[in-house]
C-alpha cells in the first residue's frame, strides 16, 4: 500500500478548485471569516435554538443514490454521513467523515477504507462495514435505476474485510472515483433496507416518509410544499449539533423569501439572487441578518432538447447562442454580479480551458448562419423551413425570479432574428419530471447545474447516459465520447488536464448547450449565527457545528 489516497488525491484529484471567494473580494471575505473566529473566541459555543433555512426549490426524495436535485441533497447532508468531505479548498479530507483511513494500491485498482466504530444510525442501530457494501452495491446490480450509475462503472466489486474495513476493487484507473464516490454518497441502512428489491428503492417510502441514516440531524416531518424538519441527533459520533432543530421551509418565489427574511419567518436564505442582494443589504440591520458571499460552484445554462428537428443541425445551436447577448444578462438580469460563460467548467478550475471557440453576441451573424442553415422569414417574420416555424417552448422553474427573466429576456432578443420562444414558468419538480427519462417533455430550458468535486463532464455529455442519466437533451458525439472515457483512465493531473481541455474546446464548438453565466452566490443569516464558513458546494456545510449566540437573561 503507498499513499492515503485522500492525500494522495488532494494533489491530483481536486475538482473544479474554488476559492471561498473571487479574487476581487478575497481580502474581504478572508476579513470576515477571521473576524468571525475572533468573535467565537470570546464565547463557548451554545446549545439550543431553531434554523429556519428558506428555499424556493422543493425536495424530491432523501436518497443519495436516487434523487438529483439540489434541494434534496441539501437535507441528505444534514441525514446521512459519506465516507469522506471535502474541505474548505475543495479538497477531499478524511475529517469529517465516516473513513479514518484510505489507502490506494500502487495500481490504482484497490481502495482500503477503514471507518469509525462510533457512528450509529438514527434508530441506535450501529454502522459497519455491512451498511458500506450494501450501500455501493446498489448501483452495481442490473436492477439499479438511478441516475448515477456513471460514477460507479470503475467500481467492480466492494468487500468487507471485517466489521470496520471495507475493500474496494476497480477494473480499470478512474481519475475521479475515490474522490467523488466517497463524497458523494451517504450510507444507507442495510438492516432497514436490505431486503428491499433494488428495483423497487427509488419508489421505497424511506425515501419520503422515513429516512434514516448516520448524520448529526434526525429526520422529523416532510409536509409537502411547506418544509421538511430535522432535528438534533444526540448520538452522532462526531459530537451532537448545537442547534435543535432545522427546518427547510419552501417559499414560493424570491419576492415571498425577501418578505419572510425580512419579518426573520426565514433565518438563512442561501440563494439570494443578485437582484435582491441591495434590498438584503438595506434590511439586514434592522433585522439582524449579515450577507455572505463568494463564487458559486455552477453554471446557468440554455439547454435545446436535440431531439427536436428544430436543434439538430450545429450551425443552428451556435447561432442561438449568437443571437443571445449573454452579457446584458449578466449586467442587467444578474446586476453585474456574474461573468459569461463558455464551457461547462468555472474559470477557477484547474482544468478550465480559456482558449475554446467563443460565440459573442452579433444578431446579424445568427441570422446569416439560420439563412445558410435553411431558414427564412415567414409573413409573420418569424423563420420558416419545409413548412415549419422556427418556433418553441422554454421551461424554466416558478420562484426563481432570475430564471424568470432570462427567459423573458430570450424571447425578445431571439425575437430579433426570428426565432419564436415561448416562456413557460413551472413548478420546479413539475419541471425535473418533465425533463428526466422517460419523458424528455420539452423543447428547450434554462436551468443550472451546480458542478461536482471533478472537472469530468461526462455524465451531462456522454452518448451513454441519454436514455437513463443526465445527458436529458440526446447530445451525442462519438468522437467526444471516446476522449470522456480516456480521460478518466488518466491520473497524470497534467495530461488529463490537456485531454479536458480539448473535450471543453469540441463542447464549445458543437454547442449542446449555450452557457450563459457563471454566477456569484450570496447568503443571508442569522448575525448571531457563528460556526458557518463560505462552502460553494454545500449551503449546509458543517451544520452541525453552527450555533446561536442566545440573549443574556
Amino acid at each position: 500500500m503507498k499513499k492515503p489516497a485522500w492525500l494522495l488525491l488532494s494533489l491530483m484529484l481536486v475538482l473544479s478548485m474554488f476559492l471561498a471567494a473571487c479574487s476581487g473580494d478575497k481580502a474581504s471575505k478572508e476579513d470576515k471569516q477571521t473576524g468571525d473566529k475572533k468573535e467565537e473566541k470570546s464565547g463557548e459555543p451554545q446549545y439550543g435554538g431553531d434554523l429556519i433555512v428558506g428555499s424556493t426549490g422543493a425536495p424530491t426524495k432523501f436518497n443519495p443514490l436516487y434523487s438529483t436535485d439540489a434541494s434534496s441533497s441539501d437535507i441528505e447532508d444534514l441525514i446521512f454521513d459519506t465516507l469522506i468531505q471535502s474541505n474548505l479548498k475543495y479538497e477531499p479530507t478524511t475529517e469529517g467523515g465516516l473513513a479514518e483511513s484510505i489507502e490506494e494500491s500502487e495500481d490504482g485498482l484497490t481502495y482500503t477504507v477503514k471507518i469509525t466504530d462510533k457512528a450509529k444510525f438514527h434508530d441506535g442501530e450501529p454502522l459497519t462495514a455491512d451498511d458500506v457494501v450494501f450501500t455501493y452495491s446498489i448501483p452495481l446490480s442490473d436492477e439499479y435505476n438511478g441516475q448515477r450509475g456513471n460514477y460507479f462503472e470503475s467500481l467492480e466489486k466492494v468487500e468487507k474485510v471485517d466489521d470496520y474495513t471495507i475493500k474496494f476493487t476497480l477494473n480499470q484507473p478512474d481519475a475521479q472515483f475515490s474522490f467523488i464516490t466517497f463524497a458523494s454518497y451517504g450510507i444507507l441502512p442495510e438492516h432497514i433496507l436490505g431486503d428491499v428489491p433494488i428495483a423497487d428503492l427509488e419508489t421505497h417510502e424511506f425515501n419520503t416518509k422515513n429516512p434514516i441514516g448516520s448524520g448529526p440531524f434526525k429526520f422529523v416531518e416532510w409536509k409537502d410544499g411547506e418544509y421538511v424538519k430535522v432535528e438534533a441527533f444526540e448520538d452522532y459520533w462526531d459530537g451532537r449539533p448545537y442547534l435543535d432543530t432545522l427546518t427547510y421551509k419552501i417559499v414560493p418565489d424570491a419576492n415571498a423569501m425577501l418578505a419572510q427574511l425580512q419579518n426573520r419567518e426565514v433565518d438563512y436564505w442561501p440563494a439570494v439572487t443578485p437582484a435582491d442582494v441591495p434590498a438584503v443589504e438595506n434590511f439586514a440591520d434592522a433585522s439582524s441578518l449579515k450577507l455572505e458571499e463568494g463564487l458559486a460552484f455552477s453554471y446557468t445554462y440554455f439547454a435545446p432538447n436535440i431531439r427536436n428537428e428544430l436543434f439538430k443541425d450545429k450551425k443552428v445551436r451556435q447561432a442561438i447562442t449568437h443571437a443571445i447577448n449573454r452579457q446584458e444578462i449578466v449586467d442587467v438580469v444578474m446586476e453585474g454580479r456574474g461573468e459569461v460563460a463558455h464551457v461547462p467548467e468555472t474559470p477557477l478550475s484547474w482544468a478550465y480551458n480559456p482558449d475554446v471557440p467563443k460565440f459573442d453576441f452579433d444578431p446579424k451573424k445568427a441570422k446569416k448562419m439560420l439563412e445558410e442553415a435553411g431558414w427564412k422569414p415567414g409573413a409573420d417574420g418569424i423563420l420558416e423551413k419545409d413548412g415549419k416555424k422556427f418556433s418553441f417552448e422554454i421551461k424554466t422553474n416558478k420562484g426563481n425570479s432570475v430564471r424568470e427573466d432570462i427567459v423573458v429576456i430570450l424571447q425578445k432578443q431571439l425575437k430579433e432574428v426570428g426565432i419564436e420562444a415561448k416562456p413557460q414558468v413551472m413548478e420546479f419538480s413539475a419541471l425535473i419530471n418533465d425533463i428526466n427519462p422517460p419523458n424528455w417533455n420539452f423543447d428547450a430550458i434554462v436551468l443550472g447545474w451546480s458542478l461536482g468535486l471533478d472537472p469530468d463532464p461526462s455524465g451531462i455529455f456522454h452518448t451513454k447516459w441519454i436514455e437513463a442519466g443526465n445527458n436529458f437533451i440526446a447530445y451525442s458525439n462519438p468522437d467526444l465520447d471516446k476522449l470522456m472515457e480516456e480521460q478518466l483512465k488518466e491520473l497524470d493531473k497534467e495530461k488529463r488536464k490537456k485531454m479536458l481541455g480539448e473535450i471543453q474546446q469540441k463542447l464549445a464548438e458543437d454547442q449542446p448547450y449555450s452557457f450563459l453565466y457563471y454566477p456569484m452566490e450570496y447568503r443571508a443569516m442569522p448575525a448571531n449565527l457563528h460556526g458557518y464558513e463560505f462552502h460553494a458546494k454545500k449551503q449546509l456545510y458543517n451544520a452541525h457545528k453552527w450555533w446561536l449566540e442566545q440573549e443574556k437573561k
